[in-house]
């Protein structure tokens, strides 16, 4: 391959990848926090929660961390899965859950 079309297919590449994050349903969606009504996020500010991870419990969903999020603060889960937004410092935005929780 020469280095010119090297290059094409790098670039095709990196403009594909970036549109795949960027076009996440959490940010496609245009989802807002239930606390402060802020944008959640897309795929590169939030973490995927692994099911086995959360329990449900009076209060709400636990996580891992051992935070607990109030059921009146999730949102519903497009894809099924947990899905945890964090702000810059690392305080949660959105936390998006199973309907019906696990």
């Amino acid at each position: 391959m020469s280095r010119l079309g090297f290059l094409v297919t790098t670039a095709a590449v990196l403009v594909v990848t970036s549109a795949a994050a960027h076009d996440h349903w959490i940010n496609v969606g245009r989802y807002r926090s239930p606390q402060d009504g802020s944008l959640c996020c897309g795929e590169s500010d939030g973490v995927l929660v692994p099911e086995a991870g959360v329990r449900v419990s009076p209060g709400g969903y636990t996580l891992p961390s051992g935070e607990t999020i109030p059921f009146a603060e999730a949102l519903v889960s497009e894809d099924g899965q947990f899905w945890r937004c964090k702000r810059p410092d690392g305080t949660r935005r959105c936390f998006f859950a199973p309907r019906g929780g696990t």
